[in-house]
């Protein structure tokens, strides 16, 4: 039961959203006042800077950990996990003669003039890839019959080699998975303590390679996600809350923590997702419903696209290393997931990157980044590498003497050393070599908006950009300059608002058959059977979470192409009833959006290959931002001065420093500085910034 309202408890909820550097808290209770905390991420054990930072927020205002009545996360356990290599030992298991289709792939390379690239080890040694004598033909037909001793053998392999946990994934299982739950079964009875991922439970949809990569990655993240939110319910126990814990899913939608135990791979993009479906709710209630999103965070920095207040999703990804882009066309640089997801562009630039110098002697920033442990320099906590919050610091932008409301104490001079230390050898002096680390960053983070604006063909001047995470009102402004955008919005708690989007997202369930044939010949008939049992699973679950027919929508979906292709477009299907009408409907949509992704269209024949359903459930105590009252960090800034950098002018300039509180329901002109207990904002000269009643900003750039 994961419902939550009317519970009977004090109507409090909590969003946490679990960084690289910092962990956020935002507690909303319900008069629609906000409380934010931040502390410090726990990288060994994510769950402790949790429990710590919840009950400080809640020891501060007085609450009862009793009157909780939601918690809502989002986590990096997954992501961090593939990263640095850390799940579980792995097995697979899979259908005689394919074991090898990890290693195969895609056959394909990112980068094709790059021959020093190395394809990504595959999450399973190949020793751990063993074979079942079976095989599903196309049809679903069973062409040989599982072979239970070839699955008990391997059972016995896996035991002997200490394997953790074992994906399974048979040929064609997507078609008839009976072999597939068969070897499944007989796997969870032999090895009782060994965790059990079947494809047909995770992915049942066609394309061999994308189906077994989506598997074994489930299986890999899925033990250490398990420790990892038993640790966390124990904790919030422990404290006194009860409530029910939700899990943010890389869709935007959040689902019970014991459904993404089952099926971690769903979250792999859990944090940045929930910015973005922030991002959303929040525009539609300005009426700003066309809109860049750009976060960036501690380790990196995130950009996606809504248009017309709809999320813009894809149905596959690659998780890499440094830089993850969400392009139809690069491809093989990374973990295949095939999931329903936010379709984001991502960049190891955030304001923990390292700078460093290259081979050639050129600046450059990040990937990797300083983190939580020891964090920047000017941190004092060991770090001795300039990055770029060290950068903001030596060019005032941020408070050279502390962050988070006084909580996080600040050097400068540490700062200017590693900068000094670093980047000396270019004989730039501090300030260039500062500016140098802060307009690498920016370059950096703007290849991601192109990627999900100009790389769609979508012109980012016709939208407004949003910028939130601890960093992004830093740059927010420098790089709507750069993209020609003409007005950015600063939300209401910028620093903390991916926490506070989770409380705003509804609980989603999605559902996927495989259903192929050309539209012109279409079994209408089966499609429409497929649907009705699909949208029949949606309302089980949502019937499971406790939501009643008033508070559920099914939406239904398909996946189509041209004749031929090996990519597909998700495209909305109007009714959960397809008729001749409705196919034609169908038809002119998919064409539409191939030619706003693609820049043109095909007179091939189209398609179906996937038919989809989204179950949702409507929270009715989910945040509505236009009901929020006010919101309270540990304090108010003080109005202060001090000389920041002007990037134009290449001097400093003597800035006003003002609190948030100064700008409600008022403008100024830049440059200005406007300081809050999660966030910096930087308005330089020549725009203007006007706040509203709840705290959100609006910056012209001029």
């Amino acid at each position: 039961m994961i419902r939550g309202p009317d519970s009977g408890r004090g109507g409090i909820q909590v969003g946490v959203d679990i960084g690289g550097t910092f962990t956020d808290i935002v507690l909303c209770r319900s008069d629609g006042r906000l409380h934010v905390k931040k502390v410090s991420s726990t990288p060994s054990d994510p769950s402790q800077a949790v429990i710590a930072g919840l009950g400080e927020v809640l020891a501060e205002n007085g609450l009862d950990p009793a009157g909780v009545d939601t918690v809502v996360h989002g986590t990096t356990v997954g992501s961090n996990c593939i990263l640095e290599r850390t799940g579980a030992r792995t097995g697979l298991l899979t259908t005689k003669g394919f074991r090898d289709v990890l290693e195969i792939g895609r056959i394909r390379t990112p980068d094709m003039f790059d021959l020093e690239w190395d394809k990504p080890r595959p999450l399973v040694r190949r020793r751990l890839r063993l074979e079942a004598d079976e095989r599903i033909a196309a049809d679903g037909s069973v062409v040989r019959p599982l072979d239970e001793d070839s699955v008990r053998s391997a059972a016995e392999v896996f035991k002997a080699e200490g394997v953790e946990s074992v994906a399974v994934c048979f040929l064609n299982s997507y078609r008839n998975p009976a072999h597939e739950q068969s070897a499944a079964s007989l796997l969870r009875r032999i090895c009782a303590d060994m965790n059990v991922t079947a494809s047909c439970a995770v992915l049942p949809e066609m394309k061999e390679y994308e189906r077994t990569s989506t598997t074994v990655v489930n299986a890999f993240i899925q033990p250490v996600m398990r420790r990892y939110i038993r640790r966390l319910e124990a904790g919030l126990r422990d404290m006194g809350v009860t409530a029910p814990l939700l899990v943010v899913a890389s869709n935007g939608g959040i689902l019970s923590a014991g459904a993404m135990a089952e099926r971690p791979v769903f979250a792999v993009g859990s944090g940045p997702a929930a910015g973005v479906a922030g991002a959303a709710r929040l525009g539609k209630a300005l009426g700003e419903e066309d809109l860049i999103v750009f976060d960036m965070g501690g380790t990196t920095a995130k950009a996606s696209l809504v248009e017309a207040g709809h999320l813009t999703l894809t149905s596959e990804y690659e998780f890499r290393d440094g830089i993850t882009t969400p392009s139809r066309f690069i491809k093989a640089g990374g973990y295949m997931l095939k999931v329903p997801a936010i379709d984001i562009a991502e960049v190891g630039a955030g304001a923990g990157s390292i700078a460093w110098l290259d081979a050639g002697g050129l600046i450059n920033v990040g990937p990797r980044s300083a983190g939580a442990e020891p964090g920047p320099a000017c941190y004092g906590l060991g770090g001795d590498k300039p990055t770029v919050t060290d950068a903001n610091v030596a060019l005032g932008y941020l408070n050279p003497e502390s962050l988070a409301g006084g909580r996080l104490k600040i050097d400068a001079s540490l700062a200017e050393a590693a900068i000094s230390g670093t980047l000396g050898a270019l004989g730039l002096g501090l300030t260039q070599a500062a500016y140098g680390i802060r307009r690498v960053a920016n370059a950096n983070m703007a290849r991601a908006i192109r990627a999900v604006s100009i790389e769609r063909g979508r012109d980012p001047r016709r939208f407004t950009m949003i910028a939130f995470g601890g960093s992004g009102p830093v740059h927010a402004v420098d790089l709507a300059r750069a993209l020609e955008v003409r007005r950015v919005l600063i939300p209401i708690l910028p620093g903390v608002f991916t926490a506070a989007g989770m409380l705003a997202s509804d609980v989603e369930h999605h559902f996927v058959q495989s259903f192929s044939g050309r539209m012109d010949e279409l079994d209408v008939t089966g499609a429409n059977e497929v649907l009705a049992s699909l949208a029949r699973s949606g309302v089980k679950a949502l019937e499971s979470d406790g939501y009643g027919p008033e508070e559920r929508d099914i939406s239904y979906l398909a996946d189509l192409r041209f004749l031929g292709q090996g990519s597909e477009l998700t495209t909305p299907v109007e009714a959960a009833q397809i008729d001749g009408s409705g196919l034609s409907v169908l038809r002119q949509a998919f064409l539409d959006e191939y030619a706003r992704t693609y820049g043109h269209q095909a007179e091939d024949p189209i398609e179906m290959v996937n038919l989809r359903v989204v179950a949702t459930g409507r929270r009715p105590n989910r945040l509505r931002f236009e009901a929020v009252t006010g919101a309270t960090g540990a304090q108010d800034m003080e109005r202060s001065r001090r000389p920041v950098f002007d990037g134009e002018a290449q001097a400093f300039r003597d800035t006003e420093v003002l609190p948030r509180s100064a700008l409600l329901e008022s403008s100024l002109d830049g440059p200005v500085i406007i300081e809050s207990y999660d966030s910096t904002v930087v308005v330089p000269a020549g725009c203007r910034v006007e706040g509203d009643a709840a705290g959100n900003m609006l910056i012209e750039v001029g």
